[in-house]
């Protein structure tokens, strides 16, 4: 790290604590030449994700969004909160392990009901109402008639 004040790049580390809540590092140095001290940060570098909507435009991933999106489609349903953020958690965790800069909210769509369709079916029947936009009764039953084979094989 190069002193700021006499552009030497060798210093040494004095003290290292985490700060905002583990998110950063706080190092004192001491520069190796001149003695003088200075602080800096180390913190993760975020990548930010994408969403490429249906129509082309381009926006930021929301969590909130996401999680906001769910709790609805499980609104008087028996599905804790908690496990409404775990699905959140999961479905985020695999977006930024992919490496992937930009992901299209088709596949965060199809994520959501991978999850939802293990946990509760009519959450999961109300998620794809909104995001399949069912265009008429017989697309929406043709949907409800996969669940229910799904069910029988299932059961086999």
């Amino acid at each position: 790290m190069k002193c700021p004040f006499c552009a030497y790049f060798e210093s040494k580390v004095i003290d290292s604590r985490p700060t905002d809540e583990g998110q950063a590092i706080r190092r004192r140095r001491e520069c190796m030449k001149c003695c003088k001290r200075f602080t800096t940060y180390e913190k993760i570098e975020e990548i930010p994700l994408i969403v490429v909507k249906k129509d082309g435009n381009r926006q930021a991933f929301n969590r909130n969004k996401l999680l906001n999106g769910i709790i609805k489609s499980c609104e008087k349903r028996p599905v804790s909160i908690i496990t409404i953020e775990n699905i959140v958690d999961e479905i985020e965790k695999s977006l930024y392990n992919s490496l992937e800069r930009e992901v299209k909210s088709d596949e965060i769509g199809e994520m959501v009901m991978n999850k939802l369709k293990d946990i509760d079916e009519v959450s999961y029947v109300r998620f794809a109402s909104v995001y399949r936009q069912f265009k008429d009764l017989n697309s929406f039953m043709e949907e409800l008639k996969k669940i229910l084979d799904e069910g029988n094989e299932n059961r086999r």
